[in-house]
């Protein structure tokens, strides 16, 4: 499976009239169609990049995206396979926006508890309907947010979901902070910002950088999950028990 790609060499001089060209003569009547001209003694490069199947085959197995849209990544990767995962990551993201309008109320109740019955997690993860409810990507997918709630014990699913009050405790803690660290007050308010985003990241279940790869948050899982099956998937409300607690 070979993609051609043509690029043109940039051109060198542009033509002159006195450049030693004839004049260019048109009869009357005629129509003609007017094309940059390129005075390069180079020719165009053709530059081939083979994407052959089996690089299609693993990029299929690595991401779950279709046969056509993985040698289309591949494509515009050059041949790259981390970017071409990269590339597809973005257009599910782009096609995840499209879904959110869209309602998800199946889905299913995840448990995780954790080694000793130490730790107890239920998490309520929705999708558009009960065949992919049903599939062992989604089941999975709700199992190992189970888990990540268990060891990183976010306050809330986003940020949307944690109380106004306190959001403005924090700001003010980090407003203190910057009264008695001696910095000037005119760059306060960006340091303030940057803390309360680095807040969010540890607080919310979505920004977290997910426990078994932190690399990429729980909300960009979702959403790379979401892209393969085609549907809307969220995270609708979840409770984390601790002995003692």
């Amino acid at each position: 499976m070979a993609v051609t790609k043509t690029a043109a060499i940039p051109t060198e001089r542009a033509a002159k009239p006195d450049a030693g060209f004839p004049p260019l003569r048109i009869p009357d009547g005629a129509t003609i169609c007017v094309a940059p001209l390129h005075m390069s003694n180079k020719p165009n490069v053709t530059v081939t990049t083979t994407i052959s199947a089996k690089d299609v085959k693993e990029l299929r197995d690595r991401t779950g995206a279709g046969m056509m849209e993985c040698k289309a990544a591949l494509t515009d990767a050059n041949g790259n396979m981390e970017n071409a995962i990269d590339i597809l990551r973005a257009r599910g993201a782009a096609k995840a926006a499209k879904r959110a309008e869209r309602e998800a109320r199946e889905g299913t109740i995840a448990t995780y508890i954790h080694m000793g019955g130490k730790i107890g997690v239920l998490v309520e993860l929705n999708c558009e309907t009960d065949f992919v409810a049903k599939t062992e990507q989604f089941q999975e997918l709700a199992r190992l947010i189970a888990l990540h709630i268990a060891a990183a014990n976010p306050s809330a699913v986003n940020r949307e979901q944690i109380p106004a009050d306190v959001v403005e405790r924090e700001r003010g803690v980090y407003r203190e902070q910057m009264r008695e660290s001696g910095k000037p007050e005119k760059i306060w308010d960006k340091i303030i910002e940057g803390k309360l985003e680095k807040f969010y990241a540890e607080s919310t279940l979505l920004e977290q950088p997910f426990v078994k790869n932190p690399d990429q948050t729980v909300g960009q899982l979702i959403t790379e999950v979401s892209g393969k099956t085609g549907e809307k998937i969220e995270v609708r409300r979840f409770t984390r028990y601790a002995l003692g607690e």
